[in-house]
C-alpha cells in the first residue's frame, strides 16, 4: 500500500471522528466534507476517478448545498445569524482547512506521477453507472428521492416558526 493511502486514510478518520465528537453542526458538517474529500482521494488513487469525482460532486457539494438551503429556508432570525457568526470564527477553519490542504497535495502528487491503476480494474463510463441506476434500479431511484422529498418538507414543517396567536374571545378584551 502507498503510504498516500494511509495519509488519506487517517484523514478520513479523524475527520469522521470529528463529525461525530462536534456538538455544532456547522463544525460536524465541515468536518463531513473534509472526510468525503478523503474518500474521495482514496478512490482516486486505486483507479475510480469517475466514483471520486461523484463523490465530490454528489456528496460534498450536495451537503453544502443542503446546508445552504435549510439555513435559507428556516429564516432563523438576527439571534441565530449572530450565534452563527461566533460559531464561524477563522480559527474553526485551521484545521479542517489544513487537512484539505494536505489532501490536495496528495492529490497533485499522485496525478503528476501518472500511474497506470492495476490491470484488474474494470474501467466504468459514465454511460454504465447511468444505465445501472435508471435500468433496472429505477424504483429504489424513484423512491429514494421521493423519500428525500418527504424529509425536506417534514424539515421545514418542523423547523418553521409559528406565530403566537391569540384566541378570538381573548383579542378585543379590555379591562
Amino acid at each position: 500500500m502507498d503510504p498516500a493511502f494511509y495519509i488519506a486514510a487517517a484523514i478520513a478518520i479523524l475527520s469522521t471522528l470529528m463529525v461525530i465528537t462536534r456538538y455544532n453542526i456547522m463544525h460536524a458538517l465541515l468536518y463531513l466534507v473534509v472526510s468525503l474529500l478523503a474518500v474521495a482521494v482514496v478512490l482516486y488513487m486505486y483507479g475510480a476517478p469517475f466514483m471520486a469525482a461523484l463523490e465530490v460532486i454528489v456528496y460534498a457539494g450536495a451537503i453544502m448545498v443542503l446546508l445552504i438551503f435549510f439555513v435559507m429556508m428556516l429564516n432563523l432570525g438576527k439571534e441565530s445569524a449572530e450565534r452563527e457568526r461566533g460559531w464561524l470564527k477563522p480559527r474553526i477553519w485551521i484545521f479542517p482547512s489544513l487537512l484539505c490542504i494536505i489532501l490536495l497535495g496528495e492529490l497533485v502528487f499522485l496525478v503528476l506521477q501518472n500511474r497506470q491503476p492495476v490491470s484488474d480494474v474494470i474501467i466504468v463510463n459514465p454511460k454504465d453507472v447511468g444505465m445501472a441506476l435508471f435500468g433496472p434500479y429505477i424504483i429504489a431511484v424513484e423512491l429514494t428521492g421521493i423519500l428525500l422529498m418527504a424529509g425536506i418538507v417534514g424539515a421545514y414543517h418542523l423547523g418553521r416558526q409559528k406565530q403566537k396567536t391569540l384566541h378570538r374571545f381573548l383579542e378585543n378584551t379590555e379591562v
